[in-house]
């Protein structure tokens, strides 16, 4: 199942399938892989500022970054069974 990283549960593992960035910000594509959202790269989404969940706090290997949801929803990921699941 492939989505945007911003409509990724929180603690959800995954897998970046590719960048597409919105037609007004074409270089957020270079900026994000720059910063480690690459593809086949594994993220998790740790926990999202409140009131309305942004930004984004997103682990990706061993750096934590915050990013905004109209960034994070330019990130499309794979959904992986989340630690100690079932996969389902």
């Amino acid at each position: 199942m492939s989505l945007p990283l911003d409509q990724l549960p929180d603690l959800q593992p995954c897998t970046v399938l590719r960048i597409v960035p919105p037609a007004n910000a074409p270089e957020w594509h270079d900026w994000l892989e720059e910063i480690g959202f690459l593809p086949g790269e594994r993220l998790m989404v740790m926990t999202r500022a409140l009131p309305g969940g942004d930004p984004l706090m997103v682990r990706v290997g061993s750096s934590t970054f915050a990013l905004r949801r109209v960034e994070a929803a330019c990130v499309q990921v794979t959904v992986e069974p989340a630690p100690g699941g079932t996969g389902a």
